[in-house]
C-alpha cells in the first residue's frame, strides 16, 4: 500500500526516536548476573542447611545481602530440560526432547526461531553474554564420528541471542571436552581422555590440548570475571549467564581445596564452588558494578548424592561412594529423592536473589516460583516487552523482588523427571502423575501409572504419605490443571 511520504518520514523519525529514548533507558538500567550451579544441592549452602559441615562463606554472605528463596524449583530434576526451561521461559517437555539430557554431540535443541532470555534482553538494549556449561546441543561440524574444530559452530549461544560466548559444550563428563569461543574451538589439536571412575568421573573422548579437567571451573570463572571488569566501560547494561560445571561429576576439586572440608571430594568441591561463587562477589565489589547489578545465584537440579543407610559404606568411609549417611552430610537437606527424582530433592534448589543496594537485604521468601520463571521475571522488573508467543510458561515474581512479603500464589508450577515423571504443585498441594520417583530412587515407577501421589508439602514436607484418597477434591483438580497444562 501506497502512503503519502511526508507521512512515512513521520513515522521512521518517531520510530528512529522511541529506539534512542529505549536505548536511553536501557544505560540507566542494572547490570543482570545468573549464576547457575551444576548439581548443588538445597542442603549443600549453609544458609539453607544449618548442619551442613561445608564452610559456603560466600553463600553466607549472599544470603545477609539479598534474599533467599526456600520453594524454589527447576523445571527438571536434570540439567539439559531445567537449561532450555531457564533460558526460553517454556517448559522442555514441550520440545523434542521428552526425556534424559544431551550429550556433548548432540544436535541444537532450542529450535532457531525460539526467543531466548538472551535475544529478549538483546532488543530491550542488553548487552549480552555467556561463560560456561551450555549442553543444550551445539552445531558441531561432522559429529561424533568426523569431529572437525577447524570449523565454526552452525548453531550456538550467539545464534540465539548472546552477543559473546565461552563454553563447553556439555557436562564435564561428556565428550568433546572443548572450549568454543563465538562459536569457534579455542584450539583444533586434541589428545585422548580415559574413562575415569567416581570421582573423577569422566567419558573417553577427546580432549583438546589447552582444556585441563581439574583447572576447568577457575577458568571459566575467569572467564566471566572479565565480563564483569567490562561493564563499568560498556555503553549498555550487562547480562551475564555463568552456568557453572561443579559440583557436577567429575567431582574434581583443585590442590588448594583437597582437605578443606571433613567431607571428601565431595564436600571439598562444594567448597571450591563457594570461593568461586566468592570471587564473582568480590570481581562485582572490585568493578563497583555491585550496587547497580541483580545477582542470582541458584542450580539447575538436585545434587546426585544419596542418602546412605548407616549399615552401608557411605562417602567418607570410601570416596566412590556416591552418597552420605544422613548424620554426615544432607546434600539435600530434608527432602526426599537425589537429582533426577520427582521428589522434591531432585528440582528444590537454592536460590538467591541480591538486588542494587542490598535492598531487602536477609528477606526469606516462602512463596512457590520456578527458574522457568526468570524470563518473565526480569523483563518484568526491567520493563523489557516479551515477544507475543514466547516464554508461555513463564510467570513473573518481579513484585517479590519488590516487597518479599508480597500476597503472589503462582499459578501451578509443572516440575518434571529425568525418566519423564510429572508433578504439579499449587501452594502446599503436590501431586505427582506417577507411581514412583521417575529417576534414580526406588521405586522408579512409570509416568501416569497408578496410583498417581498427592502430598500436602506443609504437614509432610518429605512426601511420606499419599492422601490422595483423603482430599478427592483436591486430587482431581490438580489432575485436571495437569493435563490442561501438558496438552
Amino acid at each position: 500500500m501506497n502512503r503519502p511520504l511526508s507521512r512515512h518520514v513521520s513515522f521512521c523519525a518517531f520510530t528512529c526516536c522511541w529506539l534512542l529514548l529505549g536505548q536511553a533507558l536501557a544505560a540507566d538500567s542494572p547490570n543482570v548476573v545468573l549464576v547457575l550451579a551444576d548439581d548443588l544441592g538445597y542442603g549443600d549452602v549453609q544458609p539453607l542447611n544449618r548442619d551442613s559441615a561445608i564452610p559456603t562463606p560466600a553463600f553466607n554472605r549472599l544470603a545477609a545481602e539479598g534474599m533467599t528463596f526456600t520453594d524454589a524449583h527447576t523445571p527438571s530434576a536434570v540439567c539439559t530440560p531445567t537449561r532450555y526451561g531457564l533460558l526460553t521461559g517454556r517448559y522442555c517437555w514441550r520440545s523434542q526432547l521428552k526425556r534424559g539430557v544431551l550429550n556433548g554431540y548432540s544436535a541444537p535443541l532450542i529450535e532457531a526461531d525460539r526467543s531466548t532470555i538472551a535475544s529478549v534482553l538483546s532488543a530491550g538494549g542488553y548487552r549480552t553474554a555467556i561463560v560456561g556449561k551450555w549442553h543444550l546441543g551445539l552445531g558441531l561440524d561432522g559429529g561424533e564420528k568426523n569431529l572437525d574444530l577447524s570449523k565454526p559452530l552452525s548453531h550456538y549461544p550467539g545464534t540465539l541471542g548472546f552477543d559473546s560466548s565461552f563454553v563447553i559444550p556439555a557436562s564435564l563428563d561428556f565428550p568433546p571436552y572443548v572450549y568454543f569461543r563465538d562459536g569457534q574451538a579455542t584450539t583444533t589439536d586434541t589428545l585422548d581422555q580415559d574413562a575415569q571412575s567416581f570421582p573423577p568421573y569422566t567419558r573417553k573422548g577427546p580432549r583438546a590440548v589447552d582444556f585441563d579437567m581439574q583447572g576447568c571451573l577457575r577458568r571459566l570463572t575467569d572467564e566471566a570475571i572479565a565480563v564483569i571488569q567490562s561493564m563499568p566501560g560498556s555503553d549498555k547494561p550487562v547480562f551475564l549467564y555463568f552456568p557453572m560445571t561443579a559440583p557436577h561429576k567429575p567431582v574434581l576439586p583443585e590442590d588448594g581445596f583437597m582437605g578443606k572440608t571433613e567431607l571428601g571430594a565431595y564436600g571439598d568441591f562444594v567448597c571450591q564452588v563457594d570461593a568461586m561463587l566468592g570471587r564473582i562477589l568480590e570481581a562485582m565489589d572490585d568493578a563497583k558494578v555491585a550496587d547497580n547489578t541483580i545477582l542470582i545465584v541458584t542450580s539447575d537440579n538436585g545434587s546426585f548424592m544419596y542418602r546412605m543407610d548407616a549399615d552401608v559404606p557411605d562417602h567418607l568411609d570410601d570416596e566412590s561412594v556416591q552418597g552420605f549417611h544422613p548424620d554426615s552430610h544432607r546434600a539435600n537437606a530434608g527432602w526426599r529423592g537425589t537429582k533426577a527424582d520427582i521428589w522434591e530433592g531432585g528440582h528444590r534448589v537454592p536460590f538467591f536473589v541480591r538486588l542494587p543496594d542490598q535492598a531487602h537485604a536477609g528477606t526469606r521468601v516462602e512463596n512457590v516460583v520456578g527458574l522457568v520463571d526468570l524470563l518473565a521475571t526480569l523483563t518484568d522488573e526491567l520493563n523489557i516487552l516479551v515477544p507475543d508467543g514466547a516464554a508461555e510458561d513463564s510467570v513473573s515474581f518481579a513484585s517479590l523482588l519488590k516487597n518479599g512479603g508480597a500476597a503472589f500464589d503462582r499459578p501451578p508450577l509443572i516440575c518434571h523427571s529425568a525418566g519423564g515423571m510429572f508433578a504439579i504443585r499449587d501452594g502446599k498441594w503436590k501431586l505427582v502423575a506417577g507411581n514412583g520417583s521417575g529417576g534414580r530412587e526406588n521405586p522408579k515407577g512409570k509416568p501416569f501409572e497408578e496410583p498417581w501421589m498427592l502430598f500436602n508439602l506443609q504437614q509432610d514436607p518429605a512426601e511420606t504419605t499419599n492422601v490422595a484418597e483423603q482430599n478427592p477434591e483436591v486430587f482431581q483438580r490438580l489432575k485436571t490443571q495437569l493435563l490442561e497444562i501438558k496438552d
